[in-house]
């Protein structure tokens, strides 16, 4: 996919500060994490866990994913929400809207309530085109993509086609789990799920590995999500009741716990930041320096020739 596109959406990082970010924008209060691992302590750190973010690499499908257990079964009746992707660079806000919008009693900002209550009954595709063309919910998405600011478009430098990467969501609904993917007609549905504890969690750690297994040993081309309660709110809670005075008790790992989520976010806003900037001004800054101090030519000789020497091993050539 390329980092713009013609309908206005720019291409978004598989980044939980990223996904984060964008949910407080929205009004809900939920937060993003990184998920390394589905085995059950991790899991349990993570709970209450309302739904998996799964992004792979895209390959096109063949009539052999039939036989495929990470496949499921189209639902046409599906009751909940489900979005079509109808423009290449929003997948990364669909799949938090096909996520959100399967969550009951959902608490969320004004604009994306409305948005959901207008889109109720709507049919996927009609819904998907509504989202797409709603210029805040854009506006909120582009807000950590900026638009590159350099092309090399026009220079006649070979170019292989991009990998093409994907979201989708896995989460229950209505005692099932379904993976909505806004690519294919239907919601998937992947069978009922078992209450108690992990229920849904583990039947969707059998579909992902099962769909991960699909592609080459040692393929990395993925990444895992978990869309969750903000655990700060329980965990300062927990801690003034342990420290009142008839509840006194050791709360060193509840201290470490609040302090990790606040390092957390900390690091978020750093790394948000700088996808807002626009670093420009800064390269022109330092070329002018380089030029001044009479390090330009040679420093623009050895970049021709490493540029000769990457097209003459064929790599991609990218605009980052």
């Amino acid at each position: 996919m390329s980092g713009e596109d013609e309908s206005g959406w720019n291409l978004t990082e598989s980044d939980p500060g990223v996904f984060t970010e964008l949910l407080h924008t929205l009004g809900v209060p939920f937060i993003v994490d990184d998920l390394y691992s589905l085995d059950p302590d991790s899991l349990a750190a993570l709970q209450p866990l309302h739904a998996l973010i799964f992004l792979f690499k895209w390959v096109p499908s063949s009539s052999s994913d039939s036989a495929n257990p990470s496949v499921g079964t189209y639902d046409p009746g599906f009751p909940g929400f489900f979005a079509h992707q109808v423009v290449n660079n929003a997948c990364a806000t669909l799949a938090v809207l096909n996520a959100i919008g399967n969550i009951p009693s959902l608490s969320s900002g004004e604009q994306l309530a409305n948005l959901l209550s207008f889109t109720t009954g709507m049919d996927p595709q009609t819904r998907g085109l509504v989202i797409t063309s709603a210029d805040w919910l854009r506006e909120a998405h582009n807000a950590l993509s900026p638009p590159s600011a350099v092309s090399l478009d026009g220079l006649g430098l070979p170019r292989k086609s991009e990998d093409a990467y994907h979201f989708v969501v896995y989460l229950p609904v209505t005692g099932v789990l379904y993976e909505l993917d806004g690519l294919k007609p239907h919601a998937v549905q992947h069978g009922a799920v078992e209450d108690g504890r992990g229920g849904w969690i583990n039947k969707a750690r059998d579909v992902i590995e099962a769909r991960i297994n699909t592609y080459p040993v040692g393929a990395l081309e993925f990444s895992l999500l978990a869309l969750r309660d903000d655990p700060l709110p329980a965990l300062e809670a927990q801690l003034q009741h342990q420290t009142s005075g008839e509840h006194m008790s050791d709360t060193a790992d509840i201290h470490a716990r609040i302090a990790n989520e606040h390092a957390k976010r900390e690091r978020w806003a750093f790394e948000n930041s700088l996808r807002r900037h626009n670093h420009l001004g800064l390269a022109h800054a330092l070329l002018v320096a380089l030029a001044k101090s009479g390090h330009l030519e040679p420093a623009k000789e050895q970049a021709k020739i490493a540029m000769k020497t990457r097209i003459s091993r064929g790599e991609d050539i990218d605009e980052d």
